[in-house]
């Protein structure tokens, strides 16, 4: 069992896919910083100075004993802004990846044919190897 397991934890596509998601983990953790440290601020300026992460509606206010309800949806625009990025960013680099591909497993060019007197010669050869 222990055989079995270290030949599938060292196949290529198990370590590939590890590399993966450890990469595409960072990669949204910089998107993240993206979209909350940079881009709705500047958008939240453009809009009249709204700061996304303060929008809510308020279901039942704070009170002496009870903390605030609120559906925090300014959080959730931010997270529709961070998926379309990376939605995007995972486009491009797949259609750039396939591409290059194509270009790598495009089939070889058919040989030329062969001229008159090739051709000539060959029928030659296989009737004086039929006599």
């Amino acid at each position: 069992m222990f055989k079995e397991f270290k030949e599938f934890a060292f196949k290529g596509n198990v370590i590939d896919l590890a590399v993966g998601v450890i990469i595409g983990g960072a990669f949204g953790k910089i998107v993240t910083s993206l979209v909350n440290d940079i881009l709705m601020p500047i958008l939240g300026i453009l809009l009249g100075g709204i700061n996304f992460k303060d929008l809510k509606y308020v279901i039942v206010p704070a009170g002496e004993d009870a903390a605030e309800s609120a559906i925090l949806y300014g959080s959730f625009i931010q997270s529709i802004v961070d998926f379309i990025i990376i939605a995007a960013s995972i486009f491009l680099f797949i259609k750039l990846f396939s591409s290059m591909k194509k270009k790598e497993t495009a089939a070889p060019p058919a040989p030329p044919e062969p001229s008159q007197e090739v051709l000539l010669l060959e029928e030659i050869r296989d009737l004086l190897k039929s006599k």
